[in-house]
């Protein structure tokens, strides 16, 4: 099986081809702690970690890598208006992050460096480049030259009007060019600030990924992910200032997901139309519904965010789990590789192919019907492991099915199946009215009723409805 990934930087799919196969090193953009995370933040976190699972399925070891950005003028600026320290702010923030990813059931990362934590780091790669010729030193700011890299604009494919136009960093007379950009600056006295041989001060934004990664994972390494939004300027300005520093190298595969779209508008806090993962989960929307509608959208295409696509993801895992619950009573099999059998490799196969996760998830559902047809024991075992096995790769599946059919709520289920077999037999003697009667009553408990030609499969009613603010 191998992999392929759309890699920005060449603007085309190709296989994945590691530089040490027995070592994976891969690092993704992390959140700006300063307020909860909403479902822009969270698609690259539940993208990419389906992105670790297929490694770690393929590769002995990999080293996954997600900064904590805690230095920031935003965070600066809101510690302000609550009234508390930067460091309580971003404590609680980075807190509130870790909880909404676990519900979504994403994988913490191996390392997750703080930038706070980095700046001496930052600083020596600072030096390198003013040694190399690569940055220089302008009223009290270091700034990076960006004439001396003729490369820069190769990821974003920006002429250099645009790259001027769209820096999105005021054009300061101190700058040699518009388009230079900003390595370190002179701190206010309410701002955070560190010594450094240009005077008390912090670091820009875009030489944190920069030094954080380097210092994690080496000079080069292999994947670096975010969302499109950091194409330009940072992961821009991250290669300029890696490959001078280091004598060129450093990422191989440039990885970045699509737009987040709320009922057909580009979500934006000056819309009010964004929406966070908490509001999400406080409205009784389980984690995993929340991801597989993520994933239900190649990551590469804008993800349009719906009641319907919540209700979709739903009905979906609704389905999954009842399939399993259906053959509870047999064992998986013993798996040694994710190609098992035709079924996962299916599954596999798609999540390979640049994790094509809307056709590894239809592959789930062909994977539900033929077991839901399956006669034979063995047939139900192997299809069994196959869905089980082909979910965990989407990080799906992960809870009891009991749970979540009953909504987690203390419901007597020995009652439920009770009434359902009584129903089972009134409908085979012909009596319907008795049949509706229960059907009624096991309504009325808040169960809902799905009958087939060869069975009759119950689940708990959860009502989700989403709201933006």
């Amino acid at each position: 099986m191998i992999l392929k990934l759309y890699n920005t930087l060449t603007r085309r799919k190709e296989p994945f081809i590691p530089l040490d196969p027995q070592h994976v090193r891969m690092y993704v953009c992390g959140p700006t702690v300063y307020e909860r995370a909403h479902i822009g933040n969270a698609r690259p976190v539940v993208v990419f970690d389906v992105l670790y699972r297929i490694l770690k399925w393929l590769y002995p070891q990999v080293s996954y890598v997600r900064n904590i950005t805690d230095l920031d003028d935003k965070i600066n600026h809101r510690a302000r208006e609550n009234g508390c320290s930067i460091e309580a702010l971003t404590a609680e923030t980075t807190r509130f992050f870790h909880e909404d990813m676990a519900a979504l059931n994403t994988l913490s990362p191996d390392v997750e460096p703080r930038a706070t934590a980095h700046i001496s780091v930052m600083v020596a790669m600072i030096e390198r480049l003013i040694e190399r010729g690569h940055a220089y030193i302008a009223n009290g700011h270091v700034l990076f030259n960006v004439a001396s890299t003729p490369t820069y604009g190769a990821l974003s494919g920006c002429s250099r009007e645009e790259i001027i136009a769209g820096a999105r960093v005021e054009v300061a007379p101190y700058k040699r060019d518009p388009a230079d950009f900003i390595l370190w600056k002179p701190s206010p006295p309410d701002m955070p600030a560190w010594d450094s041989p240009w005077g008390r001060g912090r670091p820009g934004w875009h030489i944190e990924c920069s030094a954080m990664s380097c210092f994690y994972l080496g000079t080069t390494f292999d994947i670096h992910c975010g969302g499109n939004d950091l194409i330009f300027p940072h992961h821009e300005n991250e290669i300029a200032q890696s490959t001078c520093a280091h004598d060129g190298g450093f990422v191989r595969y440039w990885l970045h997901n699509g737009w987040l779209m709320v009922e057909g508008e580009r979500m934006a806090k000056s819309l009010g139309n964004f929406i966070t993962v908490q509001q999400l989960l406080d409205q009784g929307i389980g984690g995993e519904v929340i991801r597989l509608a993520i994933l239900s959208t190649h990551y590469h295409k804008p993800l349009d965010w719906t009641a319907e696509c919540l209700c979709q993801a739903k009905s979906a895992l609704d389905r999954f789990y009842t399939a399993l619950r259906s053959v509870e009573d047999i064992p998986l099999a013993h798996v040694t590789s994710i190609e098992t059998d035709a079924e996962t490799s299916q599954i596999t196969a798609a999540l390979c192919d640049d994790l094509n996760t809307p056709r590894a998830i239809a592959a789930l559902h062909a994977n539900v019907t033929a077991l839901n047809k399956a006669t034979y024991h063995d047939d139900k075992r192997r299809l069994k492991t196959a869905l089980y096995h082909g979910a965990r790769m989407l990080g799906l599946l992960a809870q009891d099915q009991e749970t979540w059919l009953t909504g987690g709520t203390k419901m007597d289920t020995s009652l439920v199946r009770e009434l359902v077999n009584r129903r089972a037999v009134a409908r085979s003697t012909g009596n319907f009215t008795e049949a509706d009667q229960i059907r009624d009553e096991l309504r009325r408990m808040g169960v809902i009723l799905e009958d087939s030609v060869s069975r009759t499969t119950w689940r708990t009613v959860r009502t989700h409805a989403t709201k933006t603010r």
